[in-house]
């Protein structure tokens, strides 16, 4: 089945709600029309509710049966409770008066209606930065128990026969510890079955097995242990060269015995700079569709748009984003 009809078959009928700060935008307003239209989830925009209008009007759309709400407009006894929650929540890190100013912030704002529970997810990015969209989500939401940092997952897809698989981490660690790297090969397992990826992970390196000593190949082979110790339910090995992993007779010359050589699904880097370059090459050069990044590890979910995302990928990023809110 197409990923995205199984993700909306997953999500229907549960009335997920999906923020989007960035409400003014004209690709955020075509996307969520759609997907209201859809009758796959519930968007709410945020902005100036007039601007929002004139700017649905002009680019030849209809938010008549969206919710709209202007973070600078938003009832007072319900901002004081906003107020309130955000002070509690960064513990002595913001007074009463910051948080009044913070929240005020489309991101922040948006990220207190996912913590408090009034919308399920949020989907920014299209206009900030990764820091501004990432920012609010660890201050407040924070990571699940166990998960020290999120990470950034891309789900790889290519061809009629939908090809899939799970790349990570490409967007968010530089150089994630053994034990870093070790949690994101977990979560990452995690985001690759609600893909309906069945998770054989690879922890790459450019050695296998030993083939190659350094200190790189060391932290790859330590957060292999250490994961298949935090995980022992999913199939993890390493260290694996790319090959190794992905072409079965080089995983049977190269690793015998492993269960994952010559049939990973799941791609763990060992850091930014190879996963950001890893993706891409198979993007471009591969034709691979990158669906994502898709933010791992936190309580409630957040996604991060590319400032180069069409409203197409605002529509598919926001049906991800829903079914995350199921896990």
């Amino acid at each position: 089945m197409d990923l995205f009809e199984s993700l909306k078959q997953k999500i229907n009928g549960k009335n997920v709600k999906i923020v989007f700060p960035e409400g003014v935008e004209p690709r955020i307003i075509g996307a969520a029309v759609r997907l209201k239209a859809d009758q796959i989830l519930d968007p709410v925009l945020l902005g100036p509710v007039d601007r929002i209008k004139d700017v649905a009007a002009n680019n030849g759309f209809n938010v008549s049966n969206l919710t709209l709400i202007d973070p600078n407009n938003y009832p007072e006894n319900d901002f004081e409770t906003m107020v309130a929650a955000f002070v509690e929540r960064r513990k002595g890190k913001a007074t009463k008066e910051q948080a009044e100013a913070i929240l005020r912030d489309g991101n922040y704002f948006g990220t207190m209606l996912v913590y408090l529970g009034e919308v399920e997810g949020m989907v920014s990015g299209i206009v900030h930065s990764t820091g501004e969209t990432v920012r609010p989500a660890l201050q407040v939401i924070k990571t699940k128990p166990g998960v020290s940092r999120t990470s950034g997952a891309f789900i790889m897809q290519r061809g009629r026969d939908q090809e899939r698989y799970l790349f990570s981490d490409c967007a968010i660690n530089i150089d994630p510890s053994a034990q870093e790297l070790a949690e994101i090969a977990v979560q990452s397992a995690k985001t690759a079955e609600l893909f309906d990826i069945d998770p054989k992970v690879s922890m790459l390196s450019f050695s296998t097995k030993g083939s190659a000593k350094s200190p790189q190949v060391d932290k790859v082979a330590e957060a292999t242990k250490i994961a298949q110790e935090l995980a022992p339910e999913y199939v993890i090995d390493g260290e694996l060269q790319f090959d190794a992993s992905y072409v079965p007779s080089v995983g049977a010359q190269k690793a015998p015995g492993s269960p994952v050589a010559g049939q990973a699904t799941v791609y763990v880097f060992p850091e930014l700079q190879s996963g950001n370059i890893g993706y891409k090459i198979a993007q471009r050069l591969g034709h691979f569709e990158a669906i994502g990044p898709i933010l791992q590890g936190l309580n409630k979910p957040v996604s991060d748009l590319s400032r180069g995302a069409n409203e197409e990928d605002v529509y598919k990023l926001a049906i991800i984003t829903a079914a995350q809110s199921l896990q």
